[in-house]
């Protein structure tokens, strides 16, 4: 990368969707017009080369996406809607090349497209260590509706709004196989769903307008580590009842083990989870149908102190396992 500002030039957006973007990339910090009788939602994620990605199982352009992807979830699980983003990016002197780097745009680019978020700011610096690339995402909501992990309470219904699983489904023959792991087509959604994970805007914006009580979480360190946070927010205890889990019929053939560390413990799934009253659970199904979106019943809510059990066969079993942690 030969010159800074001429590389942060050829990565910027042309033109902003958003006309209250008063300020964008090219000034000392970024200006915009926050719109009346809405809150503003503010989240940062960081991956680091090594840690949450090698070249080895996520290419490029995959990185890029997969950034942007994990921020815009968190602003899924506020019930929120996502409007603009920064970037900073601290590359090494060595081992990207400067069309490598310009793919990391292009995935964010994509993504961005898609949700109509502008980029409106970042920084590019040099490192001697690892890739590192941080995403900080601000959004809104319509005030008095977002939603929060500490809305649970007893004889709530737990659900979920898709399949856990298949991203560490796809991580795991990804370190497998490598990248050739693609040229299997069954293994495509799997590794599309570790590579390129789709936030859940739609739903929670939709969970947000529906008006009733919820307590929600994104699952991105495992389906029982968010339930426990959950019921650590919320005071109560959380049953994840293990035949209602929608899973996929290719896992049915591993152990049951490998089925619970995917499904339960495997993260990055980028689903929502949530609590509703049994009351609203009814309307709230069938408003998700009547979308075309899925929502499962997968549990429920019981008095207790912040603790997950997975419920099989009658019989509930303390979730002592943890999800993903950096310390």
């Amino acid at each position: 990368m030969n010159n800074e500002f001429e590389w942060i030039k050829s990565v910027s957006q042309p033109s902003y969707r958003h006309s209250s973007v008063k300020v964008g990339v090219g000034d000392d910090a970024a200006i915009y017009e926050p719109q009346k009788g809405y809150e503003q939602v503010v989240t940062v994620d960081t991956m680091v080369e090594g840690v949450h990605f090698k070249k080895e199982t996520v290419p490029a352009k995959a990185t890029g996406y997969k950034a942007l992807a994990v921020n815009l979830s968190d602003i899924a699980a506020m019930g929120g809607r996502p409007l603009y983003y920064l970037v900073s990016i601290a590359v090494p002197k060595r081992g990207w090349t400067q069309e490598e780097l310009r793919e990391i745009y292009e995935g964010m680019h994509e993504l961005s497209e898609k949700w109509h978020v502008d980029l409106i700011g970042g920084d590019t610096v040099s490192t001697d260590d690892a890739l590192v690339i941080t995403v900080t995402v601000i959004g809104e909501i319509k005030s008095g509706r977002r939603l929060l992990r500490s809305n649970a309470k007893a004889g709530d219904v737990l659900f979920i709004t898709g399949a856990a699983g298949s991203s560490a489904y796809g991580l795991e023959k990804l370190l497998e196989q490598g990248l050739k792991a693609a040229d299997d087509p069954s293994l495509k959604p799997f590794l599309k769903a570790h590579q390129e994970p789709e936030p859940q805007l739609q739903a929670g914006m939709l969970l947000a307008e529906a008006g009733c009580r919820l307590s929600l979480n994104d699952v991105s360190d495992g389906l029982a580590h968010e339930a426990k946070e959950i019921a650590e927010a919320s005071g109560i205890d959380v049953i994840i009842d293990w035949n209602r889990l929608p899973i996929h019929e290719s896992f049915k053939e591993y152990s049951l083990e490998k089925q619970e560390s995917w499904v339960l413990y495997g993260g990055e799934d980028f689903q929502l989870t949530g609590t509703v009253s049994p009351e609203d659970w009814e309307s709230l199904s069938r408003l998700f149908s009547s979308k075309g979106l899925p929502l499962f019943r997968i549990g429920s809510v019981e008095p207790g102190s912040g603790k997950v059990y997975i419920e099989r066969e009658g019989k509930k079993i303390l979730a002592d396992k943890q999800g993903y942690h950096h310390f």
